[in-house]
């Protein structure tokens, strides 16, 4: 593989680079490398450790090995893309071309590249990806494994599609756009009906009610629609 130092990047990126390799010296090779382009790098050397790590804070790229010990990369796309179905996933393999890079789409890999290569291929691709991701936000919203296409009318939790009506929807759009802040009644009121608040009327409690029983009906997942009691509503992960 041709390693070669980055040029000094114009827009220094804080992109959060997880990279899921056993070898332990290209491991490091590949996070000194993209530090140079400003990229903020994580190692894991197993597919739990790797696991562990998405799920425990927000990343916006995966560089997955798919020989990885404990947990095969194969299995740990498979863990992942029901909860992180926008995460960016470039594969690093140095198996059969053809019939594990076909798999590892199948598995939702984004983009496949075969070792040995040149790091400016893979920057490349990592910029690729990450701009791709960009455009996308936009359009998507996320808070946990809850999803939202915007631009599609579609909302999804764990992969399992939901379905809301117009208003629904508007309500969950406004709480995912302001997600982990507190938002008052009176304030999606002037922004979902854009209309004042009437501290008479039960609309917005009656409205979260609906959002709250689609999106968290699932007993076994966590929560994410919480009422702060004497303030008004906060949607959140954690």
């Amino acid at each position: 593989m041709q390693v070669q130092e980055a040029p000094e990047a114009v827009h220094p990126s804080t992109a959060q680079i997880l990279v899921a390799e056993d070898d332990v010296p290209l491991a490091n090779l590949l996070k000194r490398s993209l530090q140079n382009y400003h990229y903020n790098v994580h190692l894991a050397h197993d597919g739990e450790t790797a696991l562990q790590a998405l799920r425990t804070r927000p990343h916006d790229l995966l560089l997955l090995d798919l020989g990885l010990p404990l947990l095969d990369g194969l299995v740990l796309l498979d863990h992942l893309r029901p909860t992180m179905p926008n995460l960016p996933v470039l594969v690093l393999t140095g198996r059969s071309p053809l019939e594990q890079r076909v798999a590892a789409l199948d598995h939702g890999a984004d983009d496949c590249l075969l070792k040995p290569f040149s790091f400016p291929e893979l920057a490349a691709r990592v910029r690729a990806l990450l701009r791709r991701k960009n455009h996308d936000n936009g359009r998507v919203l996320r808070v946990g494994d809850l999803t939202m296409d915007r631009e599609h009318f579609q909302v999804e939790r764990a992969g399992t599609r939901i379905e809301l009506t117009e208003k629904e929807f508007a309500v969950l759009e406004y709480l995912m756009m302001n997600a982990r802040r507190t938002v008052t009644r009176a304030m999606i009121m002037e922004n979902v009906w854009k209309s004042t608040y009437d501290a008479s009327s039960n609309l917005v409690d009656v409205y979260i009610k609906y959002v709250r029983d689609k999106i968290d009906r699932d007993v076994l997942s966590p929560k994410l629609l919480r009422t702060m009691r004497g303030v008004g509503y906060v949607l959140a992960d954690n």
